[in-house]
């Protein structure tokens, strides 16, 4: 069996992201009668699926923004880490003996 690769990686990616936009559409077209949308002040009219995707999508922003903030303070603390890191050595030098001559 041959070992995978990036290209072959991508490409499952690929199919797989052209398979749930056609799950979406599908869904999105199946749900096309209009309803009432009131969203911070502004008022529309627009298709239950649209309406539901949107959600969807705010929705996941809203888990997104304290991963990402979480993310940026690791990686800064990281950052900080790693400058003392590099101005200290964690261990003592080894030192390794010369190997045997022959002759």
């Amino acid at each position: 069996m041959t070992p995978r690769s990036r290209a072959g990686g991508l490409w499952v990616i690929a199919v797989t992201f052209v398979l749930l936009l056609l799950l979406l559409l599908i869904f999105v077209l199946q749900n096309g009668q209009r309803v009432d949308v009131s969203f911070l002040g502004a008022d529309g009219n627009v298709p239950l699926g649209v309406a539901l995707l949107l959600a969807a999508v705010f929705g996941a922003l809203l888990v997104a923004l304290p991963g990402t903030v979480r993310i940026v303070q690791l990686r800064l603390l990281g950052r900080r880490r790693g400058s003392l890191l590099t101005t200290r050595p964690l261990t003592a030098p080894v030192s390794v003996p010369d190997a045997p001559r022959n002759g």
